[in-house]
């Protein structure tokens, strides 16, 4: 238990790696804010935890709307007296050549990715400045860290995301509360298998480009976002981690790792 006696809100947790991340700190004891723009799906989630014996709460926020997000964060406070995490999940995709991406598909990756990240960090940490701590865990993405070929606004705001966190992390350091910002690579997700239409690409491809040679789980991101908001990442801020497989410190591509694979000892 983890988490015991801790608050946490968890944005975008109707589904995906937001919910197992809620669904996780649910069961390692922390009371839980579940987040979606649409009540009904946040409340289905929430729901569940109640299920298997945790303590949940739905609250239906669009993250690039700092009063709703404000609105969020006070609930939590006003439900259990404090707000002890916040997790920066919610976020969109936009997958187009760059010289035909319209204004406001560039607008709602923005909005969404960037902005509603700042806008949960700051809302959260001016409660948690007054508390005396906390952890703000955003999730990025390893698109933070590398350029793919039509995603240029998915991968500002996640190179964005990152530096944003190296900002906060130094300037909250003395508030006591620690940024830190997971970089998945890619999970089995709805929007990975509606990006995976779009983008042209099939699972293959993913693969074969990963030194571990699979898409990674729902399971080992939630596992690495309970690590970094417990105790034992206390010394860990104003950084990313990359959960991925390799993907980012792999600098070949998917014919090379093939040859790799096929010539290891039996």
């Amino acid at each position: 238990m983890k988490l015991q006696g801790k608050v946490a809100i968890v944005t975008g947790s109707s589904m995906g790696i937001g919910e197992a991340i809620a669904r996780l700190y649910a069961r390692e004891g922390a009371k839980v804010v579940v987040n979606s723009r649409q009540y009904e799906r946040a409340q289905a989630v929430a729901e569940a935890i109640a299920r298997e014996g945790g303590e949940a709460i739905a609250v239906a926020a669009d993250v690039s709307r700092y009063a709703e997000v404000e609105r969020l964060v006070q609930q939590a406070v006003a439900t259990w007296g404090r707000l002890d995490i916040m997790v920066n999940n919610a976020g969109t995709n936009a997958i187009a050549p760059s010289l035909e991406l319209s204004e406001a598909a560039w607008r709602q990756v923005l909005d969404t990715n960037l902005t509603g990240v700042f806008f949960g960090c700051q809302a959260a940490a001016r409660v948690m400045a007054r508390q005396g701590g906390g952890v703000i865990l955003n999730i990025s993405s390893i698109f933070g860290e590398v350029g793919v070929p039509k995603r240029a606004a998915y991968c500002a705001s996640k190179h964005a995301v990152n530096g944003l966190t190296k900002v906060l992390g130094a300037e909250w350091a003395p508030y006591g509360i620690r940024v830190v910002a997971l970089n998945p690579a890619y999970i089995r997700t709805a929007m990975d298998m509606s990006d995976m239409q779009v983008g042209n690409y099939t699972e293959e491809d993913i693969t074969l480009r990963t030194p571990l040679g699979r898409y990674g789980t729902l399971e080992e991101v939630a596992r690495v976002a309970l690590f970094l908001v417990s105790d034992d990442a206390s010394y860990v801020t104003a950084t990313a981690i990359n959960v991925d497989g390799g993907w980012v410190g792999y600098g070949g591509w998917p014919r090379l790792m093939q040859a790799v694979r096929e010539t290891r000892p039996v």
